[in-house]
């Protein structure tokens, strides 16, 4: 079942030089109990499609096309007030690091229960129960007494999971996931993306996981995109996409990844374009060891090359 759809997503920002397009032409589905990694190297534009969903964008930042779909409504097209009601409540950010995300200033329960008033309404010996709750779900050890903790008395996991519990606390329906395991040591991450994919099925929450690191997508996503310079290149359900990965981009992340067989570590060269930087054709092309004259002039259609899969290359022509 859809619960959020974004079509045709542009988005740029106004530099000193003028307007520069980050985003172009940004399409995806998300599904209810599902969910979808939206992956590619640092700068491809992962994070500002999200943020674009809650309208957590820089000033700078403008939004020049497209729909954004939740509830049968164009979030793009709220006001703020309006907008103010699906964060936090029905879309919750988990933000890509969580040594920063708490005040210092505030215990951790204080500030779970503010969010509690906001979002719930409740007050009193109802808020807390609804913290205590949520410390529970997200497994925190003595909660009523963690609750009067401040957030430098957590460890980073123990951090991450009070943000995971302010967003178990207002039942939010979808999960934006930015890097979740950032700066957490690995057995910490597993714990993390253990506890994220039992939020997704008990909860049937609609996960938006935004990461570079494939190997921990093969574990747990339903669903992969992968985005390069602002545009998504391959989009496919997860079995399929590792079994018949097409586009040249993705072959070369998959081929970076550190394996215990022996093989051959591959490197991509070069890096991704900045916003600054005009490519004409396909922007992977002068990175692409497949790159053909027509890549060099013209921007490859999406191909469909399997049951929901699609791939932006001229390969599949």
């Amino acid at each position: 079942m859809k619960i959020l759809e974004i079509e045709n997503l542009n988005l740029g920002f106004n530099c000193e030089n003028g307007f520069k397009q980050a985003l172009w032409d940004v399409s995806f589905v998300l599904n209810k109990g599902e969910m979808l990694a939206l992956v590619g190297e640092s700068g491809c534009g992962k994070t500002i499609s999200a943020m674009s969903i809650l309208q957590l964008l820089p000033k700078n930042a403008k939004i020049t096309s497209g729909i954004i779909t939740y509830e049968n409504q164009n979030i793009l097209e709220l006001k703020t007030k309006d907008l103010r009601h699906i964060r936090g409540a029905k879309i919750a950010l988990i933000p890509q690091d969580p040594m920063t995300s708490l005040n210092p200033l505030y215990t951790v329960g204080n500030q779970l229960l503010e969010v509690i008033k906001i979002h719930q309404n409740l007050k009193g010996e109802e808020a807390f129960k609804k913290a205590v709750e949520a410390f529970e779900m997200v497994q925190i050890p003595s909660p009523r007494e963690r609750l009067k903790a401040y957030p430098h008395e957590f460890s980073g996991g123990m951090k991450q999971r009070a943000i995971i519990a302010m967003a178990l606390a207002c039942n939010a329906e979808i999960l934006i996931a930015d890097e979740p395991t950032t700066a957490l040591d690995v057995t910490i991450q597993a714990q993390i993306m253990d506890l994220i994919g039992k939020i997704k099925i008990e909860r049937q929450t609609a996960i938006l996981l935004i990461t570079h690191d494939l190997a921990l997508v093969r574990e747990h996503a339903d669903r992969i995109a992968v985005m390069y310079a602002g545009r998504i290149v391959e989009n496919a359900p997860a079995n399929e996409f590792f079994e018949h990965t097409n586009h040249p981009y993705s072959i070369a992340l998959l081929n970076s990844i550190p394996s215990t067989k022996g093989k051959f570590l591959e490197t991509i060269t070069g890096q991704p374009p900045s916003i600054q930087q005009t490519i004409n054709g396909c922007k992977f092309h002068p990175r692409c060891k497949n790159c053909m004259e027509i890549c060099t002039k013209k921007i490859p259609p999406n191909y469909i090359i399997g049951e929901n899969h699609f791939s932006a290359c001229f390969l599949n022509k």
